[in-house]
């Protein structure tokens, strides 16, 4: 897709709605986007990536997310593009709240095609941002842009948000564009959330710490993460054992251009599954939890694809949903734009409500704001994160391992 020019929102949007069309085809969230430089170059386009397959590869493989870590490793490799702030992004749906952390966090602009009113950043269409921490809001009113679609039908609205760049000399969308992003997401939507719902339950799952060493499933756990299954906790109860595995990972973190976080996954039988640095030095929204959540899912995804019903059923037996054990992070979420995407891209890893014997299934060591602001924080987030899934970070209980981490 690159070398091609559009200077109109509606070309732009219609390249998003191809996108968006071929996600579909993939059998994932039928949404697309692309990336252009402060001349209408099409820098990249690209769709959701969230199941192939037929498999979930990675619950944060949005395309706005995508788009931006393609921007970092770009200018990794020595590429020259412009500054983020003289980009735009261009959705064929409103971003959730991983992708919109993203996008604040780098600086980037974005025009948007269809609404979401469950998950999107504008699920009201006010163009507040109430769902965005306070701080942030005034960035996303400056760069979040919804030009006008113009017509009657339910499709039909007036500009709201930024501006789009100047570089734009059409600034609308024509109605057919716009119906067209919709239904390609609702034709897709619950299809794949669905698929999140496919694993055994709780009680159902095996203990892959009984797995002879040689079985496929711990192989894959220890080449991922060396120290996979040396520690165990009561289920969901991380105590003072899992310290040196996080404290490893925070100063890797720290090294890899991070703030010293890190995130561990442990299983429902309280398991050491793995304890992930982030790679902020690579691109700027590699966070710890984004290379925890992305490397387990991908690591079901390799050993399932391509093997037989019956072996796929045994991985999902020894390697459940995460939501049924429990993420650790070693620094709690802040009001900044990358805690933001990090609650993001745990609701789009939990894609459904939290069991109801595994509340506190996001815990947190050190408190990085005081509690009730960052339950003000999650109540305030669109409808599915709040409501559905309800996201709330609890402190681990275990005073020990607060200790070990000061």
């Amino acid at each position: 897709m690159a070398h091609k020019k559009t200077i109109d929102v509606q070309a732009a949007v219609a390249i998003a709605a191809a996108e968006a069309i071929a996600a579909k085809t993939q059998g994932t969230f039928g949404v697309g986007g692309l990336m252009l430089d402060q001349h209408g170059n099409v820098l990249q386009s690209l769709h959701n990536n969230v199941v192939k397959d037929g498999l979930i590869f990675d619950p944060t493989a949005h395309g706005e997310r995508q788009l931006i870590d393609w921007y970092y490793a770009e200018r990794a490799k020595g590429r020259e593009l412009p500054a983020p702030q003289d980009i735009t992004i261009v959705t064929s749906l409103d971003p959730c709240c991983m992708c919109s952390g993203a996008i604040l966090a780098g600086g980037f602009n974005v025009v948007v095609a269809a609404p979401d009113k469950n998950a999107g950043i504008n699920y009201d269409n006010s163009a507040s941002f109430r769902a965005l921490p306070q701080a942030l809001r005034a960035q996303a009113a400056d760069s979040f842009s919804y030009p006008a679609i113009l017509g009657s039908s339910q499709y039909a609205r007036a500009s709201s948000g930024a501006a789009p760049k100047s570089f734009f000399i059409g600034k609308t969308i024509a109605e057919p564009t716009q119906a067209l992003c919709s239904l390609v997401f609702e034709a897709t939507s619950s299809d794949v959330m669905n698929m999140f719902d496919t694993d055994p339950s709780q009680d159902q799952l095996q203990d892959p710490a009984t797995l002879p060493a040689d079985h496929s499933v711990v192989r894959a756990l220890k080449q991922m993460y060396p120290d996979a299954l040396t520690y165990r906790a009561k289920p969901h109860q991380p105590d003072a054992g899992l310290a040196p595995f996080l404290r490893q990972a925070m100063a890797r973190d720290r090294e890899h251009g991070g703030a010293g976080d890190a995130v561990a996954l442990l299983d429902s039988y309280g398991n050491l599954l793995l304890c992930m640095s982030g790679r902020m030095s690579q691109s700027g929204i590699r966070s710890a939890f984004m290379e925890a959540t992305r490397s387990y899912a991908q690591l079901r995804y390799k050993l399932m694809n391509g093997a037989t019903p019956q072996q796929q059923d045994e991985i999902r037996h020894y390697l459940g949903h995460p939501k049924d054990g429990t993420f650790v992070f070693a620094q709690g979420p802040d009001a900044g734009a990358v805690s933001f995407m990090n609650l993001g891209a745990y609701g789009s890893t939990m894609e459904g409500p939290l069991p109801l014997k595994n509340p506190a299934q996001l815990q947190y060591v050190l408190p990085s704001l005081p509690e009730d602001e960052l339950a003000a924080l999650c109540a305030a987030m669109p409808p599915l994160y709040r409501s559905v899934i309800r996201i709330r970070p609890t402190q681990v209980a275990d005073r020990a391992l607060i200790a070990a981490l000061q």
